[in-house]
């Protein structure tokens, strides 16, 4: 494997760092809609206002959302282009296991075809 890391895959690590705890992910949905206060998106969650924000700062260090601010309201708001390039990649393995699946249901296809003989 080449041990230079190309600025998207290390993009990519932190992207999917971001999604794989399903406090993040909830966040990300909660946004989905359009920019959500802090305080908003904290009040569904039993945890404090400062574990909220620790997440919210892994999401945005992954250009997951942008936060604006205003005074003392803090804003945040989803982008799409990180979740974009996550999916790209996952895209290219799609193939890969559909073939697997299809290969699989034959077999099993096949298992049934012998038992019932």
């Amino acid at each position: 494997m080449n041990k230079e890391i190309s600025q998207d895959e290390e993009r990519l690590d932190v992207v999917f760092h971001a999604l794989s705890n399903r406090t993040r992910r909830s966040l990300l949905k909660q946004m989905q809609d359009g920019p959500m206060m802090v305080t908003e998106l904290a009040q569904n969650y039993e945890m404090s206002l400062n574990a909220v924000s620790k997440h919210l700062i892994v999401l945005e260090k992954a250009g997951l959302i942008d936060r604006s601010i205003d005074g003392r309201n803090h804003s945040c708001q989803l982008q799409s282009g990180p979740l974009a390039d996550a999916d790209m990649w996952i895209e290219q393995y799609r193939t890969f296991w559909e073939e697997n699946l299809d290969q699989f249901a034959a077999y099993v296809e096949n298992l049934n075809n012998v038992e019932k003989k």
